[in-house]
């Protein structure tokens, strides 16, 4: 049996997969009653993940599509590896940090070693096996069910972790960073847990390249009002940094030096 969440995220999938379902359709294929369906619908439609027609829903176009871990880190690596520094700048010997997954907050736990004293809470597989060994540091897994896609840990075990802690600064990772929409990422359980970890922070600090802004990804994970710092890299525009500030985010260009791979 699927939780709730589970089940809308499989029926938004199903959705976007087909382009188009009937409550009938869904209702066999996920053997729930056609209420609950159409109460479904009403929900994902009203976070704007699908349209409803008479008797079904359609999916919307928007950026979808979740690459591998392996070959987002290819992508834009000089303007990560310089995030990840401005972003170890921000962490004083003590703190305790909530580490996102993505591929550049697994840049920035290869910066934490030279931390005497630190707890880093994740639920990113690569940052577990980058910081297992460090004595130094005391890591906190998050448990849940594991995405392939990003060797990430979701789900309701990973949200009720998340929800019984609270941090000092939670470093986040986005696909998509949009002045109205705010930050959003593919998957709606993986969203569940961003948006968990943006309110369990004292600090929350958003890492993100210069591409992922003017995106808007299938689940929304916050507003941009819910984060302190904005880390990204001086690829951005002007305009795209005044239109950030103006929402109340402090925006922190970090020079890369290089060319986007």
């Amino acid at each position: 049996m699927l939780y709730e969440e589970e089940r809308k995220q499989k029926i938004a999938d199903y959705v976007q997969m087909n382009g188009r379902a009937s409550v009938q359709q869904l209702a066999q294929h996920f053997q729930v009653s056609e209420s609950t369906v159409r109460r479904d619908l009403r929900d994902l439609e009203e976070e704007q993940f699908l349209r409803r027609t008479h008797g079904g829903a359609v999916a919307l176009q928007n950026d979808n599509i979740e690459p591998p871990f392996v070959e987002k880190e290819d992508r834009f690596q000089q303007q990560k590896l310089a995030i990840a520094r401005a972003a170890a700048k921000l962490i004083q010997e003590g703190d305790t940090i909530l580490l996102d997954s993505g591929t550049t907050t697994y840049h920035l736990a290869k910066l934490l070693k030279g931390f005497q004293q630190l707890t880093v809470v994740t639920n990113s597989v690569m940052v577990a096996q980058e910081l297992a060994s460090q004595k130094n540091i005391e890591l906190m897994l998050t448990g849940g069910t594991l995405r392939p896609e990003t060797l990430a840990m979701v789900g309701p075990l990973a949200e009720r972790a998340i929800e019984s802690l609270h941090v000092d600064k939670a470093f986040i990772a986005t696909n998509g960073i949009d002045p109205g929409i705010g930050l959003s990422t593919p998957n709606m359980i993986e969203a569940a847990v961003k948006n968990r970890m943006v309110h369990s922070a004292k600090q929350v600090i958003l890492l993100a390249d210069h591409s992922k802004y003017g995106r808007v990804s299938f689940a929304r994970v916050a507003p941009l009002s819910d984060i302190d710092h904005c880390i990204i890299d001086d690829g951005i525009s002007v305009e795209a940094v005044n239109t950030i500030e103006a929402t109340g985010v402090n925006v922190i260009l970090a020079p890369n030096g290089g060319d986007s791979l």
